[in-house]
């Protein structure tokens, strides 16, 4: 599988990546979805200490400690659980974020974590402050590069100007194209890659989608109404390249875009992992391919995410 570099990092993500809150907290099931993953070519791990809290953190270490230099371990944080367990608070202070990456290290059972991200962000947050607790763990050695996964354009414009960030986690697909105009091309221009989560936009960019369509509504498409969307879907499938596969042509439209350094998918079963392994490897698009895309979707602005 191709890697692309992460940043300026000198790190290098597998072009497929694995959203690990897919692979739940029976550990067995765990370690077989995660051998798998490596052993298909993935070599970009997404966590976070929110997981499960922090038992993901724990399975991804544990299984992974074995191939330790051959993979990338990006996890998050600044989300605190209450002592109840039952909802979280938002943290971007230095001491806390210090602290949390301090406790995902134990977790992981490693000692450096190669993506440190912040869960989130508002311009409300101490952003500087922030930025600096990056810095540090950074010269102390805790991290290798750091940046923030975030759907709000005013953030990642705050950080990419202020810090040395080298990557924004971030949603990215053919339905939900609102990056490219709002955020893409500032991270292009200032050498900041992309982890794009959610490129099969909740299964509806595969061969499953007719089922998924009914619950597009409430997955944040809203800029779609559903019989557009069901005609969106039925002329990209039905137009088809030869060669091509839906998710292939998801992920691949993704990859496309110069700022992307990965596509970060989940997947519960070895079965729809391998889909996504191969479906990852179809040949990059051409650019009548990558446009035709783009006048059949549509783009859509963040209007509910301002701050």
């Amino acid at each position: 599988m191709n890697k692309r570099e992460i940043g300026k990092s000198g790190l290098y993500a597998s072009e497929l990546g694995l959203g690990c809150m897919s692979i739940g907290i029976e550990e067995k099931q765990a370690e077989t979805l995660l051998k798998t993953a490596f052993d298909e070519g993935i070599t970009y791990f997404d966590t976070a200490d929110l997981y499960d809290f922090g038992v993901n953190e724990q399975l991804v270490g544990k299984t992974l400690r074995a191939v330790r230099d051959e993979v990338v371990i990006a996890t998050k944080a600044g989300n605190r659980w209450t002592d109840s367990k039952d909802s979280w608070t938002w943290d971007a202070s230095k001491a806390y974020i210090k602290e949390a990456a301090k406790q995902s290290l134990k977790r992981l059972g490693i000692d450096y974590i190669d993506l440190y991200q912040l869960h989130g962000g508002t311009l409300e947050d101490p952003i500087d402050e922030t930025i600096e607790a990056f810095e540090e763990l950074k010269a102390e050695g805790f991290i290798r590069a750091y940046g923030i996964s975030s759907i709000r354009p005013t953030v990642i414009n705050e950080y990419v100007k202020r810090s040395n960030l080298s990557n924004v986690m971030m949603q990215y697909s053919i339905l939900d194209r609102r990056p490219e105009v709002q955020a893409l091309p500032i991270l292009t221009e200032n050498g900041v890659t992309v982890a794009a989560r959610g490129p099969i936009a909740f299964g509806l960019l595969s061969s499953h989608w007719r089922i998924r369509l009914a619950k597009a509504s409430k997955k944040g498409l809203s800029w779609y109404k559903e019989p557009e969307l069901e005609r969106t879907l039925s002329t990209i499938e039905s137009s088809l390249p030869e060669g091509r596969t839906l998710n292939g042509l998801a992920f691949r439209y993704v990859l496309g875009h110069p700022a992307a350094a990965t596509v970060v998918a989940g997947a519960s079963s070895v079965e729809q992992l391998k889909e996504n392994a191969r479906a990852v490897q179809e040949a990059p698009l051409t650019e009548e391919e990558y446009k035709w895309i783009q006048d059949i979707s549509k783009t859509a602005d963040y209007d509910a995410h301002r701050l």
